[in-house]
């Protein structure tokens, strides 16, 4: 689980996410922080936490309609339903990443890093749900990877 401190709050930037569960949870976040505020999702993160089971992929990747339910109506998160089914559709990604690569980390590796991750971002769109170039760009940063910042 990432580290809170009040320098660099949830981010990896001298170290990478300690296993799956943490990059899935940081990339969870950056789904949920898209155009919205960062203050407003650091808040709320704590009941994210909860209503998602501390983020622990296989037990996200078997929610079902009747758990998507129950997650719009828990007003202590945001409750938008395709940002609460695209982290579920992206724990079934990261499991399947996980049967045929070992760890999301080992799948990081096989990646071309060049251009600033430019083919990174677009494996990323294609593969996860509303994980988009910003998006993307965002949560590269969060888990220590020497993305550059573009304007």
């Amino acid at each position: 689980m990432p580290e809170e401190n009040s320098r660099t709050g949830w981010f990896f930037r001298d170290s990478t996410p300690p296993n799956d569960n943490a990059h899935f949870e940081n990339m969870a976040r950056c789904v949920f922080q898209a155009g919205l505020s960062w203050q407003m999702i650091a808040d709320k993160w704590p009941n994210f936490k909860e209503a998602f089971k501390d983020f622990d992929i296989e037990t996200v990747s078997k929610f079902d309609e009747d758990d998507i339910e129950k997650l719009l109506k828990d007003s202590s998160i945001i409750r938008n339903r395709a940002k609460i089914e695209a982290v579920i559709v992206n724990a079934i990604v990261f499991s399947e990443i996980k049967e045929e690569y070992g760890s999301f980390r080992d799948y990081m590796d096989t990646l071309d890093t060049s251009e600033n991750y430019k083919y990174v971002k677009k494996e990323f769109a294609k593969k996860f749900e509303r994980m988009g170039p910003k998006t993307s760009m965002v949560f590269l940063f969060s888990i220590g990877e020497n993305i550059q910042h573009e304007d």
